[in-house]
């Protein structure tokens, strides 16, 4: 569950060049769970229609006071669509409907759907660099943030007329990004900040070779998208792998190696509330990296190999408030040395795996794992997705604090 989940969202929609990135925003709404309802003022249907949006939202939209059927015309009440809402936002917002707003001006659908809204009101202007820099816009718009509703900044860049400037209505990501940190407060992990790391390191051997391993990511990334859909600001920092984030609360850092990873740590570390070291970082690498390609030869090859910089264990070592959660995948005596490395690196919890459960470990997309919390209590869960074994284990980190 995350902060839009199970949301109904009213998405007013003015005709401004930028409503063409309105149905990217939909779909955004949708697939962090809420749900969503358009109405458009006439001109909006000239930059996007509303059949790509009501085939995004799986609702009609509605641009006028009246919808005719077969027989007779049904009065689209807007009323009824103000209260239904827990969120009214109002992206493009063009200057226009910004003054039609700020004066109680009721031309059409959208704006007497606005002045019967109760619920909180979002605006996203979008309109030319002058035009948003106009004394009488920017009035507006102080007018309607005296009104309590929660005015939107603008961009700046190329805006339709060819002149660059203020102006331009904020990205899909954007606006997600506001809602989702308005409704964040109501979540376990709201104003926190997590470090997560995930996915394997490469140590090079020469420029086509490298030491690794079969770690994916996909536990890693999925403890990312759990806690931002908790509230949190994630940081994630990953070693190569081929996934994606959904949450726009999550920065991701793109790493190679482990000495890469450590730096990043290193500087993210002191600032987090909770860090979930997930990766699969070599423990090994070449004591000396080949410039050229090593050659095959009939003799054997001799690598020399020096340890890595343990990087939980340095977090160990300069942990202050941050609460520390370390993983153990292991082949054999699993428990003892989970609670082992859990004492020696002054973990607050570990999470154990084995390759000897079916199911779980590197690349698949389900895992079984035990817990372990600092008083070496271990509580152990069935085999079940990644993203389901995330929320498991934040449910054990949050639990004293529940």
């Amino acid at each position: 569950m995350n902060a839009l989940s199970g949301k109904k969202i009213l998405l007013g929609i003015s005709g401004g060049i930028a409503a063409y990135k309105i149905p990217l925003l939909v779909r955004q709404f949708i697939q962090n769970g809420a749900e969503v309802r358009v109405v458009m003022t006439p001109d909006a249907k000239e930059f996007v229609t509303p059949l790509t949006l009501a085939t995004l939202s799986k609702n009609e939209v509605l641009s006028t006071f009246t919808t005719t059927d077969t027989d007779n015309p049904n009065w689209n009440d807007h009323v009824a669509m103000a209260l239904w809402a827990d969120v009214f936002l109002i992206a493009p917002a063009t200057a226009n409907t910004i003054s039609s707003m700020a004066h109680a001006r009721c031309n059409n659908l959208l704006l007497a759907v606005y002045l019967s809204a109760k619920c909180p009101v979002f605006i996203a202007p979008a309109m030319d660099l002058d035009m948003y820099a106009h004394p009488a816009t920017q009035k507006n718009l102080e007018a309607l943030s005296r009104f309590g509703h929660h005015v939107l900044p603008v961009g700046t860049g190329f805006l339709a007329s060819g002149l660059s400037g203020k102006g331009r209505m904020l990205e899909p990501e954007e606006i997600l990004t506001h809602l989702m940190e308005y409704f964040s407060p109501e979540l376990p992990l709201a104003g926190t900040t997590v470090l997560i790391t995930a996915g394997p390191t490469y140590e090079a051997i020469d420029p086509v070779r490298f030491i690794g391993n079969h770690s994916s990511g996909k536990m890693g990334f999925a403890l990312a998208e759990t806690a931002a859909n908790k509230g949190a600001k994630v940081y994630l920092v990953c070693g190569p792998n081929v996934l994606k984030t959904q949450n726009p609360n999550i920065e991701r850092f793109d790493v190679t190696t482990a000495a890469e990873m450590f730096e990043q740590v290193k500087q993210l570390y002191p600032n987090v509330d909770y860090a979930i070291a997930a990766a699969a970082v070599a423990d090994y690498r070449p004591q000396n990296v080949q410039n050229q390609k090593i050659k095959k030869k009939e003799q054997a090859l001799v690598i020399d190999l020096e340890p890595t910089i343990d990087i939980l264990a340095y977090m160990g070592k300069h942990k202050k408030n941050q609460q520390l959660i370390g993983f153990a995948l292991e082949t054999e005596n699993g428990m003892v040395h989970a609670q082992d490395k859990l004492k020696r690196k002054n973990l607050d919890g570990i999470v154990l795996n084995t390759l000897a459960d079916e199911g779980a470990g590197f690349s698949t997309d389900t895992n079984k794992i035990t817990y372990i919390d600092k008083d070496l209590k271990a509580t152990s869960f069935a085999l079940k997705s990644k993203a389901e074994v995330a929320e498991d284990i934040f449910n054990q980190i949050l639990a004293p604090h529940a």
